[in-house]
Protein backbone atom coordinates (compact mmCIF):
# COMPACT_ATOMS: atom_id res chain seq x y z
CA UNK A 1 0.00 0.00 0.00
CA UNK A 2 3.31 2.34 0.37
CA UNK A 3 3.96 2.35 -3.26
CA UNK A 4 0.11 3.15 -4.07
CA UNK A 5 0.13 6.02 -1.66
CA UNK A 6 3.56 7.73 -3.06
CA UNK A 7 1.78 7.07 -6.39
CA UNK A 8 -0.93 9.24 -5.61
CA UNK A 9 0.89 11.83 -3.95
CA UNK A 10 3.02 11.84 -6.96
CA UNK A 11 0.17 12.64 -9.16
CA UNK A 12 -1.57 14.57 -6.92
CA UNK A 13 1.48 16.60 -6.77
CA UNK A 14 2.44 17.12 -10.86
CA UNK A 15 -1.54 17.16 -11.58
CA UNK A 16 -0.93 20.72 -13.08
CA UNK A 17 1.32 19.70 -15.67
CA UNK A 18 -0.62 16.94 -16.72
CA UNK A 19 -3.56 20.17 -17.11
CA UNK A 20 -1.22 22.47 -19.17
CA UNK A 21 -0.32 19.44 -21.80
CA UNK A 22 -4.10 18.58 -21.90
CA UNK A 23 -4.83 22.63 -22.78
CA UNK A 24 -1.83 22.81 -24.90
CA UNK A 25 -3.27 19.55 -27.32
CA UNK A 26 -6.46 20.39 -27.04
CA UNK A 27 -5.50 23.73 -28.77
CA UNK A 28 -3.47 22.42 -31.16
CA UNK A 29 -6.33 20.05 -32.27
CA UNK A 30 -8.40 22.84 -32.70
CA UNK A 31 -6.09 25.18 -34.69
CA UNK A 32 -5.91 21.92 -37.00
CA UNK A 33 -10.32 21.37 -36.74
CA UNK A 34 -11.90 25.27 -36.44
CA UNK A 35 -14.59 24.04 -34.84
CA UNK A 36 -14.41 25.00 -31.31
CA UNK A 37 -14.99 21.70 -29.75
CA UNK A 38 -11.59 21.27 -28.89
CA UNK A 39 -11.37 25.06 -27.65
CA UNK A 40 -14.22 23.98 -25.05
CA UNK A 41 -12.19 21.37 -24.12
CA UNK A 42 -9.02 23.31 -23.19
CA UNK A 43 -10.97 25.38 -21.33
CA UNK A 44 -12.64 22.49 -19.66
CA UNK A 45 -8.80 21.67 -18.68
CA UNK A 46 -8.37 25.08 -17.94
CA UNK A 47 -10.76 24.63 -15.30
CA UNK A 48 -9.39 21.66 -13.99
CA UNK A 49 -5.79 23.84 -13.79
CA UNK A 50 -7.51 25.90 -11.57
CA UNK A 51 -9.58 23.89 -9.60
CA UNK A 52 -5.56 21.90 -9.33
CA UNK A 53 -4.20 25.22 -8.00
CA UNK A 54 -6.59 25.70 -4.65
CA UNK A 55 -6.04 22.31 -4.11
CA UNK A 56 -9.19 20.07 -4.94
CA UNK A 57 -8.24 16.27 -5.08
CA UNK A 58 -7.46 14.62 -8.42
CA UNK A 59 -10.37 12.95 -8.82
CA UNK A 60 -12.82 15.74 -7.96
CA UNK A 61 -10.70 18.09 -10.38
CA UNK A 62 -11.62 15.78 -13.35
CA UNK A 63 -15.39 15.34 -13.18
CA UNK A 64 -15.41 19.20 -12.36
CA UNK A 65 -13.41 19.93 -15.57
CA UNK A 66 -15.09 17.40 -17.37
CA UNK A 67 -18.83 18.96 -16.40
CA UNK A 68 -16.97 22.45 -16.91
CA UNK A 69 -16.04 21.16 -20.58
CA UNK A 70 -19.99 19.44 -21.69
CA UNK A 71 -21.40 23.11 -20.10
CA UNK A 72 -19.05 25.29 -22.47
CA UNK A 73 -19.46 22.88 -25.25
CA UNK A 74 -23.38 23.13 -25.02
CA UNK A 75 -23.63 27.00 -24.14
CA UNK A 76 -20.80 28.36 -25.12
CA UNK A 77 -19.78 27.10 -28.62
CA UNK A 78 -23.65 27.10 -30.57
CA UNK A 79 -23.47 30.95 -29.83
CA UNK A 80 -19.39 31.33 -31.32
CA UNK A 81 -20.31 29.13 -33.66
CA UNK A 82 -23.16 31.31 -35.43
CA UNK A 83 -21.78 34.57 -34.80
CA UNK A 84 -18.33 33.12 -37.14
CA UNK A 85 -20.92 31.77 -39.45
CA UNK A 86 -23.02 35.13 -39.21
CA UNK A 87 -20.41 36.98 -41.98
CA UNK A 88 -20.84 34.08 -44.77
CA UNK A 89 -21.76 34.47 -48.17
CA UNK A 90 -25.11 32.81 -48.52
CA UNK A 91 -24.52 32.04 -52.26
CA UNK A 92 -24.08 28.36 -53.16
CA UNK A 93 -20.78 27.25 -54.12
CA UNK A 94 -19.95 23.59 -55.75
CA UNK A 95 -22.04 21.27 -55.74
CA UNK A 96 -24.62 22.85 -54.29
CA UNK A 97 -24.81 25.34 -56.71
CA UNK A 98 -25.82 22.41 -59.39
CA UNK A 99 -29.36 21.61 -57.61
CA UNK A 100 -31.86 22.96 -59.42
CA UNK A 101 -29.88 24.10 -62.37
CA UNK A 102 -31.48 23.82 -65.79
CA UNK A 103 -30.26 22.12 -68.62
CA UNK A 104 -30.91 20.31 -71.71
CA UNK A 105 -30.93 16.37 -72.13
CA UNK A 106 -28.56 15.14 -74.60
CA UNK A 107 -29.31 12.05 -75.06
CA UNK A 108 -31.82 10.08 -73.52
CA UNK A 109 -31.81 10.03 -69.87
CA UNK A 110 -32.78 6.90 -68.18
CA UNK A 111 -32.23 5.40 -64.52
CA UNK A 112 -29.31 3.78 -66.01
CA UNK A 113 -27.68 6.57 -68.38
CA UNK A 114 -27.77 9.55 -70.28
CA UNK A 115 -26.12 12.81 -70.97
CA UNK A 116 -27.05 16.36 -70.01
CA UNK A 117 -25.95 19.90 -70.81
CA UNK A 118 -26.51 22.17 -68.00
CA UNK A 119 -27.26 26.07 -68.29
CA UNK A 120 -23.50 26.79 -67.09
CA UNK A 121 -22.17 24.77 -69.81
CA UNK A 122 -20.74 21.72 -68.25
CA UNK A 123 -22.21 18.16 -69.77
CA UNK A 124 -22.74 15.59 -66.90
CA UNK A 125 -23.52 11.96 -67.05
CA UNK A 126 -27.16 12.08 -66.15
CA UNK A 127 -29.77 9.54 -64.62
CA UNK A 128 -33.26 10.00 -63.63
CA UNK A 129 -35.03 9.13 -60.37
CA UNK A 130 -38.19 7.80 -62.19
CA UNK A 131 -38.60 5.04 -64.12
CA UNK A 132 -39.87 7.49 -66.88
CA UNK A 133 -37.29 8.17 -69.10
CA UNK A 134 -36.07 11.26 -70.54
CA UNK A 135 -36.37 11.74 -74.48
CA UNK A 136 -33.17 13.90 -75.84
CA UNK A 137 -33.72 17.66 -76.13
CA UNK A 138 -36.70 17.52 -73.10
CA UNK A 139 -35.52 20.39 -70.97
CA UNK A 140 -34.56 19.09 -67.47
CA UNK A 141 -32.97 20.31 -64.19
CA UNK A 142 -30.98 18.82 -61.48
CA UNK A 143 -32.57 17.37 -58.40
CA UNK A 144 -29.16 16.46 -56.64
CA UNK A 145 -25.32 14.89 -57.72
CA UNK A 146 -24.85 11.53 -57.12
CA UNK A 147 -20.43 11.51 -57.57
CA UNK A 148 -20.35 12.29 -60.76
CA UNK A 149 -23.47 11.92 -62.03
CA UNK A 150 -26.57 14.50 -62.43
CA UNK A 151 -29.76 13.14 -61.19
CA UNK A 152 -32.17 15.49 -63.13
CA UNK A 153 -35.82 15.52 -63.93
CA UNK A 154 -38.23 16.87 -66.57
CA UNK A 155 -39.10 20.51 -66.80
CA UNK A 156 -42.71 21.22 -68.32
CA UNK A 157 -42.50 24.84 -69.00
Amino acid sequence: MDNFTTFVTFIDQWAWIGWLVLIAVFLVIEMLSLDFTFLMLSFGSVVGLVTDLIGVPVWVQVIIAAAAAALFILFLRPPLLKRLRRGEDPTKSNVDALVDLRGIALHEITQISGQVKLANGDTWTARTATPVPIPQGAPVAVSAINGATAIVRPVND
